[in-house]
C-alpha cells in the first residue's frame, strides 16, 4: 500500500511538472511560427499604455513577444508594411498612451511619416483622444475620434511633489547635499515648494515641449502654428468641436474608420492582419535588416551597480556589470561595423555610471574601426548623459530629456521618527567619521565638508569629461550644467547633442561614420543578447524574481497610474542604491 501511494504521489508530481512545461513548449512552437499574410491586407496595430524599449525578460513575454508594445516592434512593423506588397495600408488604434514622456512617441511618429512616403494610406483611430495619442495621430492621413471621447489637446503641465512638510511632521530630516541650483532631484525631500531655479527649468521644458507639439500638429493638420497654439488654449474639445476646428477628420467608431480605409482602394479585400502577428514576419523575409552588421547596445533603466533587476515602482534597473558585459560582447564581435548605445535612462549611481563610461572609452581606444554612436530615447540625463560622452556623435529626439549634469548625495535622518515612536537609537564607533552615515543625527560640520568634497570632485570630473567630449572648456560647460535638464532640441542648440532624431537617424550616422553607403541596409544585432526560451523557462521554474513580478501586478491591479506615480515620488529611487552613494540622477517629475 505504501509503495502504491508513493507511485501515485510521484505520478502526480510528474504531471504537475511536465504538463506546464509541455504546454509552454507547445505555445512557443505554435505562436512562434510566422503567420501567413493574404494579399490586399490592412495592417492593424493597437497602441496604449506605456511604451518600452525592450520587452520584459520573462517567459510569458517571450511566448507573446510580438504582443509587447516595444518601440522597435512598432517601427519595424511600419518599415515592413512600407515595402510589403501584400499590405495596402495601416490602421492605427490608439487607446490611451500612459507614458509621461514624448521621445518614444516621436520615434513612432517619425516612422509613420516615413511609411507615408510609400503612398500607402495610414489612418489613426482615437479610442481616447489623449494629448500624446493625438500628437501621434496627426502623422496619419486621416484622424478619427470615437464619439464618446474628448480630444484632450490643452497644453502641457508638470507636477512636482514636495515632501518636506510631511517629513517634518514625521520627524525625518533630509540631510541632502547637491551641486548646482538646477540639480533639483533632492528638492522633493528638502523643499516645501519650487525654488526659483526649479520653477524656471520646469517652465522652460514645458514651453519647449509645447512648441514641439504645436509644430507637429500644425504640420500634420496643415494649419499654421499660430492657429494651433490658439486652439490649445480652447481645449479640451468635444468630438463635434474638434471636428469643426479641423483637428480631426471624422467622428465614428472603429469599424466605421476601418471601412473608410478599406474603401480607399476600390475592390480591396477585407483582409486584416493584427500587428501582434505581423511582428512575427521577419525583416529579412522582406529584404530588410540585411547587409553589414551594426550592434545596438540597450542601456535602459536607472543605473545601479551589479547585475540590475526589476523594481515594481521604479521599473527595470540597468546594472553596470550587465551593461559592461554587453559592451564587451559587442566590442569582441569582429563582424560589427559600428556600435550604437541606445540610452533610455534617468541616470543613477555615480560610480556605476563612471564604470560604464570607462568601458566605453576602452572600446573607443581599442576599436577605432567601430565608431560608437549614442542614441537617446525618452531620457538620457545625468548618469544617462554621462555614459553618452564617449560617443563620436550623440543623437536625441527633440523631446528627449537630457543634460542634468550634476550630482547629489546625503542621507535621511530618522532619529526624530524613532523618538516619536518611543524608540531610541544609540551607537558605538571607532573612527572620527565612522558615524558619517548615522541615521540618528545630521552631518556635523566636518562630515558635511567630506560629503561636499566628494560631490565636488565628481562634478568637476563630470565637467571635464563633457568638455573633452564636446570640444569645450569646463567653465563653459558649467554654464550649461549645474544640474539643469534640457530637451534634446535645447541640447542641440547649446552643443550638448549633435543631431536630432531617433534610432534610425543614429543608424544613418553610424553608417556614415563606418564608411557605408547611405542607402545600404544593415543588420542590427541587439545587446545584451535576449535570453533564450530555455533560460527563461529555468528562471520561471526556479521562482526567480517572482516576488517583484507579483508586486508589480498588484500595483497595476489596485492603484491608478497617478497613485503609482505619487507612491514612486514618496518612496523615491534611493532604495535602489547603496547607503551613502553619490547619485547622478535627474529630478523626478511626472508630466500630464
Amino acid at each position: 500500500m505504501a509503495s502504491r501511494g508513493v507511485k501515485i504521489a510521484f505520478a502526480l508530481l510528474s504531471v504537475t511538472l511536465v504538463v506546464p512545461i509541455a504546454l509552454f513548449f507547445f505555445l512557443y512552437f505554435l505562436i512562434g511560427r510566422a503567420p501567413a499574410v493574404e494579399g490586399n491586407a490592412i495592417l492593424s496595430m493597437q497602441l496604449g499604455g506605456d511604451l518600452v524599449e525592450v520587452a520584459p525578460a520573462n517567459l510569458v513575454s517571450f511566448v507573446r513577444e510580438s504582443r509587447v508594445p516595444t518601440v522597435r516592434t512598432v517601427v519595424d512593423n511600419l518599415r515592413k508594411a512600407k515595402v510589403d506588397a501584400r499590405v495596402n495600408g495601416v490602421f492605427l488604434k490608439l487607446t490611451g498612451l500612459s507614458t509621461p514622456y514624448w521621445g518614444k512617441v516621436q520615434e513612432i511618429r517619425d516612422a509613420m511619416i516615413d511609411f507615408r512616403t510609400s503612398g500607402k494610406p495610414i489612418y489613426a483611430y482615437l479610442e481616447y483622444g489623449g494629448d500624446r495619442d493625438y500628437y501621434l495621430a496627426t502623422a496619419a492621413d486621416r484622424v478619427f475620434l470615437m464619439p464618446s471621447s474628448p480630444l484632450d489637446l490643452a497644453g502641457i503641465a508638470t507636477y512636482e511633489v514636495f515632501l518636506r512638510g510631511a517629513l517634518d511632521k514625521a520627524g525625518v530630516y533630509p540631510d541632502l547635499h547637491h551641486i548646482g541650483d538646477y540639480k533639483t532631484a533632492p528638492n522633493t525631500y528638502t523643499e516645501k515648494t519650487f525654488t526659483a531655479a526649479h520653477r524656471e527649468m520646469d517652465e522652460s521644458l514645458n514651453a519647449d515641449l509645447l512648441g514641439q507639439v504645436v509644430r507637429g500638429v500644425a504640420e500634420g493638420r496643415k494649419r499654421s502654428t499660430v492657429e494651433v497654439r490658439a486652439l490649445v488654449d480652447q481645449g479640451p474639445f468635444l468630438p463635434e468641436q474638434a471636428l469643426k476646428a479641423g483637428l480631426i477628420d471624422e467622428i465614428g467608431y472603429e469599424d466605421e474608420a476601418l471601412l473608410r480605409l478599406r474603401a480607399v482602394k476600390a475592390g480591396s479585400a477585407p483582409n486584416t492582419i493584427d500587428g501582434e502577428r505581423y511582428a512575427q514576419i521577419s525583416l529579412a523575409s522582406l529584404g530588410l535588416n540585411r547587409g553589414p552588421r551594426i550592434g545596438v547596445v540597450y542601456a535602459t533603466g536607472a543605473i545601479v551597480s551589479g547585475k540590475g533587476g526589476f523594481d515594481p515602482l521604479n521599473g527595470v534597473s540597468l546594472g553596470s556589470d550587465t551593461l559592461i558585459d554587453a559592451i564587451r560582447d559587442a566590442a569582441r564581435d569582429a563582424s560589427l561595423r559600428a556600435i550604437i548605445l541606445r540610452i533610455d535612462s534617468p541616470g543613477g549611481s555615480a560610480a556605476a555610471s563612471d564604470a560604464i563610461w570607462r568601458e566605453l572609452m576602452l572600446v573607443k581606444r581599442d576599436h577605432p574601426e567601430k565608431p560608437l554612436i549614442a542614441s537617446m530615447g525618452d531620457l538620457a540625463a545625468s548618469g544617462g548623459y554621462y555614459i553618452a560622452l564617449p560617443a563620436k556623435a550623440i543623437v536625441a529626439q527633440p523631446s528627449t530629456l537630457t543634460g542634468s549634469i550634476g550630482i547629489f548625495g546625503g542621507k535621511f535622518v530618522t532619529g526624530g521618527l524613532f523618538e516619536k515612536l518611543g524608540a531610541n537609537v544609540e551607537s558605538s564607533s571607532i573612527g572620527t567619521h565612522a558615524e558619517l552615515n548615522s541615521p540618528a543625527r545630521p552631518f556635523n560640520k566636518a562630515e558635511g565638508l567630506k560629503v561636499d568634497e566628494q560631490l565636488r570632485a565628481f562634478y568637476d570630473g563630470f565637467l571635464l569629461k563633457v568638455a573633452d567630449s564636446r570640444g569645450s572648456t569646463p567653465a563653459k560647460i558649467d554654464q550649461l550644467a549645474r544640474g539643469r535638464v534640457w530637451t534634446g532640441q535645447q541640447a542641440r542648440a547649446n552643443g550638448l547633442v549633435d543631431e536630432l532624431g531617433g534610432l534610425d537617424r543614429a543608424i544613418a550616422v553610424a553608417k556614415e561614420s563606418a564608411g557605408l553607403a547611405p542607402q545600404s541596409d544593415v543588420e542590427l544585432v541587439t545587446y545584451p543578447t535576449p535570453k533564450t526560451f530555455y533560460e527563461l523557462l529555468a528562471e520561471t521554474m526556479s521562482g526567480e524574481s517572482q516576488a517583484a513580478v507579483s508586486m508589480d501586478r498588484w500595483l497595476r491591479a489596485n492603484l491608478t497610474g497617478g497613485e503609482v506615480e505619487l507612491l514612486r515620488a514618496v518612496r523615491g529611487p534611493a532604495t535602489m542604491f547603496r547607503r551613502g552613494e553619490a547619485l547622478a540622477l535627474m529630478p523626478y517629475t511626472f508630466t500630464r
